[in-house]
């Protein structure tokens, strides 16, 4: 549970993020002051990193760990959490740094960690949503969520969702070691171990957005078909699409990469699905026969 006086961290993985970081730490303290801010930089090739460590410099609030290579966001919350429970923080925020989960609604957020250990920023309660996601991503989303609360038992609207509010003593209780989970069934499956500690978890809305980067005057069709296929994660379906991209335009071959990306994005999807079904199988399988008894 938090108290105004907390000591507050606001982690955030990154990886080529270097149009977002700065714009997006300004408005973090300007709605929570009083926080501190962890970068924990993938060794992103657009030069993150380094911008990470020049606001650093010049803010003794944020904070950066870097890493050799691009090892996963379900390891960087990891690393957040350890960052968290070494340096004596009360209360840990685990966000986005694209604006997908936009700094607005952490004051609503912070505000229900008074009566909880575990706030969730959700896109199913009143308020939530999503905004520019393609359908295949929200249908992937409706089927996970109430499938993993039948399952795990786990008492949230959004088990999916990875803008969350942590307790660090919480933390400290919850059996982290041997996680199997590294993609997206990573955030299940520290719910079920949060909620296997004992934890109260609440949810807030939190609308969730689908960012793209943002146009740059001056820059022509084919640049912003580069910078897309750069900067967007799901929209990277090889070195076709790369080659198409970077000759001049060409409006059938562009017609043709977005069909390729779309056809990535859905099997990108489909595979997450099937992580996550088995994640949910194996933690069945390990429970007791008694296992309802678990959760009273």
């Amino acid at each position: 549970m938090a108290s105004p006086e907390n000591r507050l961290l606001v982690s955030m993985a990154t990886y080529n993020e270097r149009d977002n970081l700065a714009p997006l730490i300004q408005e973090i303290l300007q709605v929570v002051s009083g926080t501190d801010i962890l970068v924990i930089d993938d060794n992103s090739p657009d030069g993150t990193g380094k911008q990470a460590d020049e606001l650093a410099a010049a803010d003794p609030r944020i904070h950066v760990i870097h890493r050799a290579g691009k090892l996963g966001l379900g390891t960087a919350i990891l690393a957040a959490m350890r960052y968290a429970m070494d340096h004596h923080y009360d209360v840990m925020v685990n966000m986005d740094a694209d604006f997908s989960h936009h700094p607005r609604y952490l004051p609503e957020l912070l505000a229900g960690m008074k009566r909880h250990d575990l706030m969730i920023g959700s896109r199913y309660v009143p308020g939530g949503g999503t905004v520019n996601w393609p359908l295949s991503r929200q249908l992937m989303s409706w089927a996970i969520n109430p499938l993993v609360r039948l399952l795990m038992r786990i008492p949230a609207h959004d088990t999916s969702g990875g803008f969350r509010s942590y307790s660090v003593e919480l933390l400290r209780r919850t059996n982290l070691e041997n996680l199997v989970s590294r993609g997206y069934s990573f955030q299940e499956e520290v719910l079920y171990r949060c909620r296997k500690a004992g934890c109260k978890i609440g949810d807030r809305r939190g609308a969730h957005h689908f960012r793209r980067p943002p146009r740059r005057r001056h820059q022509s069709q084919p640049q912003r078909s580069r910078a897309l296929a750069q900067h967007h994660p799901l929209a990277r379906p090889g070195r076709h699409l790369r080659r198409r991209l970077a000759g001049n335009f060409r409006p059938f071959a562009v017609r043709r990469s977005k069909i390729n990306a779309r056809s990535a994005r859905c099997r990108l999807l489909a595979g997450e699905l099937n992580a996550a079904l088995f994640q949910a199988k194996k933690l069945a399988a390990t429970w007791p026969a008694t296992w309802p008894s678990t959760f009273s």
